[in-house]
């Protein structure tokens, strides 16, 4: 059981409600951070020996000093108990059930990377559109690693859009994995950009818009994802999406459910044209298609 400590306060509780996203200062400890970062590099050296590249790292399409550098570490919960450690501790997991109730179960994990001058931008998209479920008791829990800067990519946010679906659709209907319709702070206000320091903790609505810069800097910028969801927010999966999403779910706290919860925005069901490796691969092919003079 959590004690209160670890419990956000109701008028946090309230900011997050209304924004679709908190953010907290310093929520993991320095030492931790030092932890995790020996951890991911022992894990990429590990793999990077053992040939396994494919199936646990992702690599930018560009590269820096002779060097393809990793962008993304796939489910590093399924890979080291210090990931575990801080995906199942009191600070995280008070925060999250502040937010969606004690039923939880951790959904999926991803360790996001943007080299230092090579790290690619990410396009505006709302995470509930990847993974559909049968509520939006959901909530994303980004951890920075390093300092994250608007120049190191830095994640950018629309308050208060979080009661809707945006279209993600290409022009032949298929799943975009990005915002397709025009996004104007005339109509939708200004973004706002959450640069904190190493240790800082985003917690983000499924349905908040959000993107990231490419990392123009010298510095790099590591964030650990963790999604959690109430255990009656049932998925609401196509094809072979079921089997590969739905064997990385880890029951944490409280009851499981019997019953699916039906609520919050109708979700838009998409299919992409292939199964992509990431998301980053998807908006690829998209900016090609939307984009082609760019």
């Amino acid at each position: 059981m959590c004690s209160d400590i670890n419990r956000l306060k109701p008028g946090l509780i309230k900011k997050y409600k209304e924004e679709g996203f908190l953010l907290v200062p310093s929520l993991i400890s320095k030492e931790d951070l030092i932890i995790l970062e020996v951890t991911i590099q022992n894990i990429i050296r590990d793999v990077e020996n053992n040939e396994t590249v494919t199936q646990v790292l992702e690599y930018e399409n560009t590269q820096f000093d002779g060097r393809w550098l990793p962008r993304r570490l796939f489910n590093p919960f399924e890979l080291h108990e210090q990931f575990r450690r801080i995906a199942t501790s009191e600070q995280i997991l008070g925060h999250v059930m502040s937010l969606i109730g004690q039923d939880i179960a951790l959904q999926h994990s991803k360790l996001n990377m943007k080299p230092r001058k090579v790290g690619a931008a990410v396009e505006w998209h709302q995470d509930f559109t990847y993974f559909p479920h049968t509520n939006d008791d959901l909530v994303g829990v980004l951890i920075y690693l390093d300092d994250a800067t608007s120049e190191n990519g830095c994640l950018e946010v629309l308050p208060r859009q979080h009661m809707r679906s945006f279209d993600h659709s290409l022009p032949d209907g298929s799943f975009a994995g990005m915002i397709t319709e025009e996004i104007d702070e005339e109509n939708y206000g200004q973004p706002v950009t959450l640069a904190a320091k190493a240790g800082s903790t985003i917690f983000l609505h499924p349905f908040t818009p959000h993107r990231s810069a490419p990392n123009v800097s010298e510095q790099p910028r590591k964030t650990l994802i963790f999604e959690y969801r109430a255990t009656d927010a049932f998925p609401i999966y196509t094809g072979s999406q079921l089997v590969s999403m739905e064997s990385y779910v880890h029951h944490l706290h409280g009851n499981p459910a019997t019953h699916a919860r039906f609520g919050g925005p109708p979700p838009a069901i998409y299919t992409p044209k292939d199964i992509p490796k990431s998301l980053y691969e998807l908006q690829e092919v998209s900016r090609k298609i939307l984009k082609p003079e760019e």
